[in-house]
């Protein structure tokens, strides 16, 4: 027996029968059918020894205890001629102990299982407690409000399918009275009350928990509306495209099986793709949807066969129902698909494609290894929800295409957030023109007056790596070969004396083809020479040493790539960690002023902001915006070289970065070139402020072989003693965070060409 109440609730609930004893005793003084009088006198004769059946009782006990008592006391509610048919049973009021039940209601319960308790589905706490409330102004203050919250049960059948019963509560038999010292609400103060349904704390307050008294019993009636309710659910658990988390709905298989009351049931759904003429997988939901029979359309059979079946189900979409496929004629069974449904034991499906506007959206299946488990009538069940899987489908549809140019605008062209503002007018007023039949000539999209900030951390000697990575690659393949040719003898010397000149090349004066040539001689000679081996008759050991040749070769230059690899591997790592950092902290830099920004990654990551009034006119721009973005450029690049620092030691390859800031003060325009798709400086001017950057990498410090940029520090690089200050003050303030040394070096950059009057600051990290 379930316990009385779970809920935190306003009531001290009283299981009572008081208010129908009281109608037995009116029929017992009134009612003018003698054996009615009788009946009634019968009744309250049988109860008047159990006070507790009026004064009320709390302990639930008493109604197992009493429970052939109670059945005979409420005969008249429950006709013995309906208790096969009606779902019914007397509760306990706002509880979940019920009794008294009809035989339909018990054979229900008996078919969930021992272990099943009955519950309520989906009530919040809170608001059950305010509906609690709601039944205190119905019934004590007899406000005419509309306190009703659907209420069901959920409660699985033999088979195991959910079955949904929606409960109707006659209430007849209670009443609501406050507690002794309960304080009455006033009319003013439950006027508030009603304006604000959604305030728990503000019920509470005025109806605290146990301060009324509920004092009866309830009469609950179950309507099976398990097909409404799977309808009402296949509307919130249809096929998504969530923009922030792709997921999968592992509930849409157990709905089928309540709307279709199948036990066992499987569901699968592939989209056509028009421009293809095929059928395509949806991967998020690959692991929950079957496609048993839509599978054997893209697997099972040749190519011109698959396309006339999509193209005839494109033009005729006429759905196929199979009811028990062993009736199927035996010119059916010995098609290929029989076996593979046979394999898969489905021996009933449905096939359906879904059509708008004469247009195929998609096929999908439902299947099942019980016999006749589809017929018409199911088929006809799908009426009810093809709109919904048609408007599904066409908003999955929207969502993907949605998502593609979303990825298209992150991956693959530079317009970013903060400007895409005036592509949007632009392309606003050649929409615009274009309805009205107008001409219109997109205009060059520039943004004048910005400040710059560039910065970068470049991955130091990668070139130098590479060069000696390569030779390592080389004499590995070309020792890899001379055992080879040790092994085969005579046959192969012909390829010795080109070996030794390249490998004398490689190790003393190497030439600016000798790795063409190389290639080349393989490509031609030696590869076709061992292929040959593997073919022929050629010892065991002789081939296992070419397999293993193969094995390391990079197919699309026929060269070892083995320690280039581990380089590129290595760069690319480092390049994306660097990266995240810089995209991830760039997000909070937006936060101080909309600016434009950008970052490339080749053998590190360079990155370039342009702030300014332009780039968000609706917005105050002042001079502390720069300092603020200064700042968080310089805390930023420290955290990119303090990341680095941190997974360094887990590179294939050994690396170093440096990293460098950039001050300029002057203002430059941008501009967005079409040609490129990307916004570049404007104009021969503001190419100044481009050449320093180009020749920042490999500046060295004034009269000293040292580059300016240093492993383990950071760089600024600036004109003039006011950036000095201010970079000064940065430096500070991240040294008392422990983030830099306290080993400022006060640097000249050598002169470049065409540029003089470059300082420098250096500052170690504190690592």
């Amino acid at each position: 027996m379930s316990q009385l109440y779970k809920k935190d609730t306003p009531f001290q609930v009283f299981i009572s029968f008081k208010k129908y004893l009281d109608v037995l005793e009116h029929i017992r003084y009134n009612d003018r059918l003698e054996y009615r009088a009788n009946y009634a006198e019968s009744l309250i004769e049988k109860t008047k020894n159990f006070n507790e059946f009026r004064n009320g009782f709390q302990d639930v006990s008493l109604l197992e205890k009493n429970e052939d008592l109670i059945k005979l006391l409420l005969a008249d509610l429950f006709p013995t001629g309906l208790t096969n048919n009606e779902i019914k049973a007397a509760s306990v009021p706002i509880s979940n102990v019920t009794f008294n039940y009809t035989d339909r209601f018990k054979a229900i319960l008996k078919d969930a299982g021992k272990d099943f308790e009955i519950g309520l589905r989906d009530i919040d706490d809170d608001e059950f407690y305010v509906f609690c409330c709601c039944l205190i102004l119905q019934s004590y203050f007899k406000k005419d409000i509309k306190s009703t919250i659907p209420f069901y049960y959920d409660i699985p059948n033999a088979q195991g399918i959910m079955k949904h019963y929606k409960i109707t509560v006659n209430a007849d038999f209670t009443e609501i009275f406050p507690a002794e010292g309960t304080k009455i609400p006033s009319d003013e103060i439950l006027d508030i009350l009603l304006e604000n349904l959604d305030d728990f704390k503000l019920w509470k307050k005025h109806f605290p928990p146990e301060s009324w008294i509920l004092k009866g019993f309830t009469i609950i009636s179950l309507v099976d509306c398990t097909s409404e309710i799977a309808l009402s659910d296949l509307k919130s658990t249809m096929i998504e495209v969530d923009t922030e988390n792709f997921s999968q709905d592992e509930n849409l298989i157990e709905i089928f099986k309540s709307y279709f009351d199948i036990p066992e049931l499987n569901f699968g759904l592939m989209l056509y793709n028009k421009k293809e003429q095929k059928l395509e997988k949806m991967p998020v939901y690959e692991n929950i949807f079957t496609n048993h029979v839509l599978n054997f359309w893209i697997n099972s059979i040749d190519e011109d066969t698959r396309k006339s079946t999509i193209i005839n189900l494109h033009y005729n979409p006429k759905p196929i129902v199979v009811s028990n496929l062993n009736y199927l004629e035996e010119e059916a069974k010995a098609k290929p698909s029989f076996s593979i449904l046979k394999e898969n034991k489905i021996n009933s499906f449905m096939v359906i494609p879904i059509v708008k506007d004469n247009e195929l959206l998609a096929i999908m299946e439902f299947t099942s290894p019980i016999p006749n488990s589809f017929n018409g009538l199911k088929l006809k069940k799908m009426e009810s929800f093809s709109n919904m899987i048609i408007f599904s489908l066409s908003r999955f549809s929207f969502e993907k295409n949605y998502q593609i140019e979303a990825i298209i605008q992150r991956e693959y062209t530079t317009i970013h957030d903060s400007v895409v503002w005036k592509f949007r007018n632009e392309a606003e007023k050649y929409f615009n023109a274009s309805l009205g039949k107008k001409m219109y000539s997109l205009k060059e999209i520039s943004f004048k007056n910005l400040t710059p900030l560039f910065g970068f951390s470049d991955i130091r000697s990668s070139s130098e790596k590479r060069y000696n990575l390569m030779l390592e690659d080389l004499n590995q393949q070309i020792e890899s070969l001379h055992e080879i040719f040790n092994l085969t003898k005579s046959d192969s010397e012909k390829f010795l004396p080109d070996l030794d000149i390249f490998e004398n090349e490689l190790n003393n004066e190497i030439k600016a083809d000798t790795e063409q040539r190389f290639q080349r001689l393989l490509r031609e000679e030696i590869h076709p020479y061992l292929q040959a081996k593997l073919e022929i008759k050629s010892s065991s050991e002789v081939k296992a040493k070419i397999k293993d040749y193969f094995a390391q070769v990079f197919h699309q230059t026929d060269l070892f790539y083995a320690n280039r690899k581990s380089l590129d591997d290595s760069i690319t790592l480092v390049n994306r960690k660097l990266a995240d950092v810089l995209d991830e902290a760039q997000i909070q830099a937006q936060q101080i002023f909309p600016h434009y920004y950008e970052r490339f990654k080749s053998d590190g990551v360079e990155h370039n902001l342009y702030t300014g009034q332009n780039i968000a006119p609706e917005l105050h721009y002042h001079s502390k915006i720069v300092h603020k973005l200064r700042y968080w450029q310089l805390k930023t690049i420290c955290n990119m070289e303090i990341e680095f620092h941190n997974f360094k030691k887990d590179l294939p390859v050994c690396l170093d970065i440096a990293s460098l800031i950039f001050v300029y003060n002057e203002k430059i325009d941008i501009r967005f070139r079409m040609d490129e798709k990307r916004f570049d400086v404007d104009g021969a001017y503001n190419s100044y402020y481009e050449i320093i950057k180009k020749r920042l990498d490999k500046a060295h410090v004034k009269d000293s072989t040292d580059r300016i940029t240093c492993p383990g520090k950071i760089t600024i690089v600036y004109f003039g003693m006011e950036n000095q200050r201010e970079y000064l003050d940065y430096i500070n303030k991240l040294q008392k965070k422990g983030v830099l040394r306290n080993d400022i070096e006060f640097l000249k950059v050598e002169d470049l060409q065409g540029i003089t009057g470059l300082l420098a600051l250096r500052v170690s990290l504190a690592q």
